[in-house]
């Protein structure tokens, strides 16, 4: 007789709600492949080609040896088990100084399998004793909230609004958690173009959540994968460029920028870690435990392609992106223009106009759940997220709300995905 198991007796990630909520989109997606998909946040397809792989990893290891490195040498960096927290550390601290002017060392930088597994490092090393928490916008990207239960580790939610996060709603917040006797670690935020509303944080908004930092002892998650795509060329600084009290760790990735399949990301934690002997380290190689027991390193060869990539970039992914941000800025507008040419004229229907990144968020006059994706997908051909993904469970949030993407189509499939859903709303919209 085989073994048989109780779903019950199983960790509670195995059947969480979000994680089940994100395979549903996948599935639904499998079944009918002929439906525009306004739900992928992915990058668009175009940018990527394994032609580039070769001339990547031939750059790196020119590279390496312009470093002095033996042909020994350089085989083994590639080809065997590799430092805990990578060989890129360098290149991706003179990238942040180029791009974001955000200045650490080289050895604050942890280079991560995907920014996920940067998110899991950083709350298990945070997050040390049953009563701690960490705080997160809402509604938040479900990759953080995910980590966070896998962990054990309790979200609570920080109401987000129209500019992004409100600094100022963060210190009751916060009173709130200790009074109940828990102890707030973190906050994790998207400053800019947030997954999935698409918010952005003003800029006296990001120095002030940085006082509100310093005046709760909070640390700040910064995570940062649409910044690159603003609509326009303002300056919009991370909250690390802005830190000068070390409360911010930065999450960064090459998903975006690069191309996801490498599957690296990075994390940039330069506080100082003092033991009990007087001892003190950078948080980041504090982090290397926890990264050691999970992935042992991130894939040499993943790393080498990104390394040949930011050589051939001269560190600037900025420089390097043009092409990719004129595309995803040509993109957002064809969305914001195809809202209002399709539903301008009705009132049921609001979107918000996000300064550029990947997303906007529409409020419908219907039930935006599972239900009703599927038959969006079946019946009218055109996909996207329910908000309430974006929520925590039972909560109600984003009942009548959908994530739009526009960043994985050209743009005409951008015009028709939303042509076809104006189709879904004006028949299944539920009476006033």
């Amino acid at each position: 007789m085989t073994v048989e198991l109780r779903r019950d007796d199983l960790h509670a990630s195995v059947c969480d709600p979000e994680s089940a909520s994100m395979n549903f989109l996948n599935e639904v997606a499998a079944r009918f492949p002929d439906a525009i998909s306004l739900a992928a946040g992915r990058p668009y397809d175009g940018f990527h080609s394994t032609d580039e792989l070769p001339r990547y990893l031939a750059t790196y290891l020119a590279h390496l040896a312009a470093l002095g490195l033996t042909h020994e040498q350089r085989e083994r960096q590639l080809l065997q088990y590799g430092r805990t927290n990578g060989y890129l550390g360098a290149l991706i601290a003179r990238m942040l100084v180029v791009d974001e002017d955000i200045s650490v060392p080289e050895r604050a930088v942890m280079v991560t399998s995907g920014c996920q597994e940067a998110m899991v490092i950083a709350l298990r090393g945070l997050c040390a004793r049953p009563q701690d928490v960490v705080l997160a916008v809402e509604p938040c990207y479900v990759g953080l909230t995910g980590a966070a239960r896998l962990l054990g580790v309790e979200v609570v939610p920080v109401p987000e609004s129209a500019d992004g996060l409100d600094p100022e709603t963060v210190p009751a917040v916060v009173a709130a958690v200790r009074a109940a006797g828990r102890r707030p670690r973190a906050l994790y935020v998207v400053p800019s173009f947030a997954n999935p509303s698409g918010a952005s944080m003003p800029v006296a908004a990001r120095r002030r959540l940085l006082e509100v930092a310093a005046e709760t002892g909070l640390l700040i998650l910064e995570d940062d994968p649409y910044g690159l795509f603003g609509l326009d060329d303002e300056p919009r600084p991370t909250l690390k460029a802005l830190d000068t009290g070390g409360h911010v760790v930065y999450l960064g990735s090459f998903a975006k920028s690069c191309f996801p399949g490498a599957r690296v990301g990075f994390l940039v934690a330069d506080q100082t870690v003092v033991a009990a002997d007087g001892g003190r380290t950078l948080l980041a190689e504090e982090l290397s435990s926890v990264k050691s027991l999970l992935t042992v390193n991130t894939s040499p060869v993943a790393q080498a392609v990104i390394g040949g990539f930011l050589v051939e970039a001269g560190c600037s992914l900025r420089a390097a992106g043009k092409e990719k941000t004129a595309f995803y800025r040509g993109n957002l507008r064809t969305l914001l223009a195809a809202l209002q040419r399709h539903f301008g004229d009705d009132p049921r229907v609001r979107w918000n106009a996000p300064a550029g990144g990947f997303f906007a968020v529409v409020d419908v006059p219907l039930t935006a759940d599972e239900a009703m994706l599927e038959t969006s997908g079946r019946d009218y051909g055109v996909l996207w997220t329910p908000m309430s993904f974006f929520y925590a469970p039972g909560s109600g949030g984003g009942r009548r709300s959908i994530r739009l993407s526009c960043s994985a189509l050209p743009p005409d499939r951008v015009e028709e995905g939303v042509r076809r859903l104006a189709e879904l709303v004006r028949d299944r919209a539920v009476p006033a």
